[in-house]
């Protein structure tokens, strides 16, 4: 499991949100970079600075008419999102 910066944990599950809106599919498709605990307590960071929003139940949303336009992914993190 490689080791991330609480930044770049924040970035690369908003960059992923865009692949899979729905929470469960989220974590399914992270847990082999993160625990659960590390993904859920992202999501509630990225709530609570009003980065992106949950719409229903299991359903989250970048929330881009509040913050603009999501930082660019560094290199590094962009292979992963392209292998999920």
């Amino acid at each position: 499991m490689p080791n991330f910066s609480h930044d770049e944990r924040l970035l690369l599950i908003q960059h992923c949100i865009y692949k899979y809106d729905s929470e469960e599919m989220l974590k399914e498709k992270l847990k082999g970079y993160f625990s659960t605990k590390e993904i859920e307590s992202a999501i509630d960071t990225l709530i609570a600075t009003q980065k992106i929003r949950r719409i229903g139940q299991d359903v989250l949303q970048n929330n881009e008419s509040h913050t603009g336009m999501i930082p660019e992914i560094p290199e590094n993190l962009r292979s992963i999102i392209n292998n999920l």
